[in-house]
């Protein structure tokens, strides 16, 4: 895909209505301090686009980005978040709940997992209450650039140990810093959107 345009388009909180359209949405989650922003901004090849924060849990809301009139890239809130209150993270699990139930036309959701640590009790449990709401998790392993190369394959299998990922699953590493597996998740976005042109950026 040649990113011709970009913009975050629709920003839905707690009491937002989603929005109602008949573009193909592709789903990012990941706990707070995961890498998300950072990855949206180097999918986009934009610095900004995302707002990375120093203040992980920044992100409340679910966030529409519109990519070439074409379909949605969607930034779903952080979970596992200690400084944000039972009731808050309440919130945010019914919010997430209600866009997966709510959406006509999501493809798929990408689930972000850091590559240096085993998966969290909260990754566990994202990652079975995808599965549960009928979608299969790409996982996408990131901070690569964190750790050394002869170590990517022994982390991979701890990442896949771990959720206990279901066989076939695809997990692909990914460093913001080098945008090393860039290319593959586009690939797999768009498999989803039935679309064979070679991601390309401006």
């Amino acid at each position: 895909m040649i990113i011709k345009n970009v913009s975050l388009e629709t920003v839905c909180g707690i009491t937002s209505k989603l929005p109602e359209h008949n573009l193909p949405e592709i789903a990012f989650a990941g706990k707070s301090n995961v890498g998300k922003s950072s990855l949206i901004n180097g999918l986009m090849n934009r610095k900004s686009l995302a707002r990375t924060s120093a203040q992980p849990g920044k992100t409340q809301t679910i966030n529409f980005y519109n990519i070439n009139d074409a379909m949605y890239l969607v930034d779903l809130p952080g979970y596992g978040y200690a400084k944000v209150s039972k009731e808050v993270k309440e919130q945010w699990g019914r919010l997430i709940e209600r866009y997966l139930h709510g959406s006509k036309t999501l493809k798929a959701v990408f689930l972000l997992i850091d590559i240096r640590h085993e998966p969290s009790a909260n990754d566990k449990r994202m990652y079975e209450w995808i599965l549960y709401q009928g979608y299969e998790p790409i996982i996408i392993a990131t901070k690569l650039d964190k750790i050394n190369r002869s170590q990517v394959g022994k982390h991979l299998k701890m990442v896949r140990t771990g959720l206990n990922v279901k066989p076939g699953t695809v997990v692909i590493p990914f460093s913001a810093l080098t945008k090393q597996g860039r290319e593959e998740i586009w690939e797999q976005m768009e498999a989803l959107l039935g679309d064979n042109e070679e991601p390309e950026v401006e």
